[in-house]
C-alpha cells in the first residue's frame, strides 16, 4: 500500500490539495509553498489570493482577437499605431507574448485557442477559425491585407495552418508563414526572441 503523507491540520491539507492541483506542482512542493505562505504577513497572503481572485473573475478575452484583456478590446487591437491590416494567427496567448517580446512585429493578432488535434478531440469548430474568417470578410480592400500563419511546425500545427488557409484562400488576403528559422515541431513559446524575430521579419508566402 503506497505511503500517503498526513498533515496535522485539515486546513493545511486543503491548501496542499489546492496548490498541488496546479500543473507541475507535486504534493511536496505544494506543502513547501503552503508552509511558506503561513510564515508571511497576513496582508501579503491576502494580496496574493486577491490577485488570483481578480485574475479569474475580471480578466476577459478581447472580442476582436481573443487575447486576454482587462477590457472588451485589448490594448494591442486598440493601439492606433499598430498595423490593423496585418493579422498574425497564433495558437495561444503565450504565443502572442513570445512574439511581442521580439519587438519585431507591429500588426495585430488572432488567437485560435488551440490547434486541430483529432487525438485530443479538438476539431475546427473548437477553435476561433470562424471568427477569423468573419474578421477577414469585414476588411475593406482585403487584397492589401496580410494574414500570417504563425503556428508550430509539427504535424498538428501544419494541419491547422492548411485548414485555416483553405478557409481564407479566396478572400483576397495575402497569406504568409514564418520563415523556417524554427525547427520542425518547435513551439513559438520556447523559441528565443532573436530566432523568432527573424522568422517573422523574413516570413514567406504560405504554400499549401
Amino acid at each position: 500500500m503506497p505511503y500517503k503523507e498526513t498533515y496535522p491540520s485539515a486546513l493545511l491539507t486543503e491548501a496542499v490539495e489546492a496548490i498541488s492541483s496546479l500543473p507541475g506542482v507535486g504534493r511536496r512542493s505544494a506543502l513547501r509553498l503552503a508552509l511558506h505562505l503561513l510564515k508571511q504577513p497576513a496582508e501579503n497572503v491576502h494580496h496574493f489570493t486577491g490577485a488570483i481572485d481578480a485574475l479569474r473573475d475580471n480578466v476577459c478575452y478581447c472580442k476582436r482577437c481573443r487575447m486576454i484583456s482587462d477590457d472588451e478590446i485589448c490594448s494591442i487591437c486598440s493601439d492606433k499605431t499598430r498595423d490593423q491590416r496585418t493579422i498574425c494567427v497564433v495558437e495561444s496567448v503565450r504565443d502572442v507574448m513570445s512574439i511581442e517580446a521580439t519587438g519585431q512585429y507591429h500588426g495585430v493578432y488572432h488567437v485560435l485557442g488551440g490547434i486541430i488535434s483529432p487525438i485530443a478531440g479538438v476539431g475546427p469548430s473548437d477553435l476561433t477559425i470562424k471568427e477569423l474568417t468573419e474578421r477577414i470578410q469585414a476588411l475593406e480592400e482585403p487584397q492589401s491585407a496580410e494574414v500570417i500563419l504563425a503556428l508550430s511546425g509539427d504535424v498538428e500545427g501544419e494541419t491547422t495552418a492548411f485548414y485555416v488557409y483553405r478557409q481564407i484562400e479566396n478572400s483576397g488576403v495575402r497569406v504568409s508563414t514564418l520563415a523556417r528559422g524554427l525547427g520542425f515541431g518547435d513551439d513559438l513559446e520556447y523559441a528565443d526572441s532573436l530566432t523568432l524575430g527573424r522568422s517573422i521579419t523574413n516570413r514567406q508566402v504560405f504554400k499549401p
